[in-house]
């Protein structure tokens, strides 16, 4: 029997692949959490016994069902059990609260809705009531159970829409992404094509299992047949433990993660944090090449960054052997399979890891292109090489005097300053020029207050035009950041500071 990763990711649906990989490794682990360890075997059969008990509440193909659960195993075993039964699943981040969750319970309709009951202090049993959510129940308490005996056969294909995730929010209000079985597991398989995982590597989920990441890790795992350390709460030094308890060698989640982990490195200069980590690995949110060179001066491992978004979980990614220059300064390479094409300046994309649109379908008109092109909101440009680089995003164009401003091009200037420790350049409204430049910047620990003059001395020297110096600059003691890849939220700021 043919056990590649080409031939698994020709799976049809998630539970097909589930099931290949159950088949050819029964007893390798997948899922570690603290002292728990879940076989692939042992995986597949308690995601059938809770589907067959969802089947007993009136779980059917084609019911809409949400979770907002933390990652634990359970929520794996619940969402694969899901799977099983064709229903249509529509995650939900367990730090949302009743603003967020009330809007996707209404917009998806869900006719059931599992929650963790008290976690982190905060009662999600009592919001579902609060909200009027429907078929309520705590998954934590226990996973629903049956006898498989009852179950109808499983989905026979992959390409009809059983999944409503949320876009985050950071701009507007949240969308209701529809993906496949087969989106998912095209995602997936650009993500482990890129990282080519090893046979015993232990990779590592530290971010909600309930973002769009969840399922694309998930698939990856299933391809190679490797395990992952599952953090229910993430938080550092405290996570250091569980990483090497289980000699994780791929690691990571976003540029936040990547900084969270130099900045622990810098609190023991050469000693490796980690003795076993080799990779670290991720994509959500901009990553300055300073970071990059950080990581590999001071870590000693390889950072590989990638390009997704909750419509298309996986679109590049860096080749752990590419150059240093373009694992700095680009987002990597898409896969076969994954078009992407510079529109006026904007990425867009086609192919099957690309959602099927929205909840509302006059955003789904306006989000694609005559020719079928997902319009992203990104800028960017491709190099000689294939290599995507982004320079910003459309409504992050700061127009000054008529004049196009790339608040990312300044960032990453700024980033690399040594009183700087992390940056978010935003636009505010002008009477005169139309928009200024407002630097908002959190301050390196230790370092003195940096100041506007000292500020936009250092971006001259580095040779940013004249017309692009930041005109205002504000000292935080933290950007504002949403709970997932830990993204700035860069309207909060606006909010903050255009009246000021």
């Amino acid at each position: 029997m043919n056990d590649t990763p080409h031939s698994l990711s020709s799976a049809r649906t998630l539970w097909d692949l589930l099931d290949r990989r159950a088949r050819r490794t029964p007893e390798r682990p997948v899922l570690l959490q603290g002292a728990s360890t879940l076989s692939f075997g042992a995986l597949r059969a308690r995601a059938e016994r809770t589907a067959a008990g969802l089947y007993g509440m009136g779980v059917r193909p084609g019911t809409v069902v949400a979770w907002q659960l933390p990652t634990r195993a359970e929520t794996v075993i619940l969402s694969l059990a899901l799977a099983r039964l064709g229903a249509v699943q529509s995650p939900l981040i367990p730090f949302h609260r009743d603003r967020e969750v009330g809007f996707a319970l209404r917009e998806s309709r869900a006719e059931f809705f599992a929650v963790p009951g008290v976690w982190r202090g905060f009662d999600h049993t009592e919001m579902a009531r609060r909200l009027g959510a429907k078929g309520v129940f705590t998954a934590y308490e226990g996973l629903p159970d049956g006898d498989p005996a009852v179950l109808p056969p499983p989905p026979a294909e992959g390409t009809s829409v059983r999944w409503i995730y949320w876009t985050s929010g950071t701009t507007s209000a949240p969308k209701g992404v529809l993906h496949t079985d087969r989106s998912l597991i095209a995602g997936g398989s650009c993500l482990a094509r890129a990282l080519r995982p090893l046979p015993g590597d232990v990779g590592s989920i530290a971010f909600p299992y309930a973002h769009i990441g969840g399922p694309d890790y998930l698939v990856m795992l299933l391809l190679h047949g490797f395990p992952a350390v599952l953090f229910e709460q993430f938080a550092m030094p405290d996570a250091l433990q569980e990483y090497r308890r289980h000699g994780v060698t791929i690691a990571g989640g976003s540029t936040a993660f990547y900084a969270m982990f130099l900045a622990e490195q810098r609190r023991r200069p050469g000693t490796p944090l980690l003795p076993s980590l080799r990779l670290l690995a991720g994509g959500g949110a901009p990553k300055p090449p300073e970071l990059f060179h950080a990581v590999r001066r001071e870590m000693g491992v390889t950072l590989v960054h990638g390009y997704g978004m909750t419509e298309v979980p996986m679109i590049t990614m860096g080749d752990p052997d590419d150059t240093a220059e373009n694992l700095a300064t680009t987002e990597g390479r898409p896969p076969a399979g994954m078009e992407i094409r510079i529109v006026d300046g904007e990425v867009r994309l086609r192919g099957e890891a690309v959602c099927r649109g929205y909840l509302d379908p006059a955003q789904t008109a306006e989000a694609f292109d005559e020719e079928g092109f997902l319009r992203t909101g990104d800028l960017g440009r491709l190099t000689a090489g294939g290599h995507l680089v982004l320079t910003g995003r459309l409504k992050d164009v700061i127009i000054r005097k008529g004049e196009n401003i790339s608040a990312k091009e300044i960032e990453d200037l700024l980033a690399a300053h040594p009183a700087v420790g992390d940056v978010a350049v935003i636009g505010l409204p002008d009477a005169e020029r139309g928009e200024r430049v407002c630097a908002v910047v959190e301050r390196a620990p230790g370092a003195p207050e940096p100041t506007l003059d000292a500020v936009t001395a250092y971006l001259r020297a580095e040779g940013l035009s004249v017309h692009k110096l930041p005109e205002r600059l504000e000292v935080v003691d933290a950007l504002p950041r949403g709970e997932t890849l830990r993204k700035v939220l860069k309207y909060k700021l606006r909010e903050r500071y255009s009246g000021a």
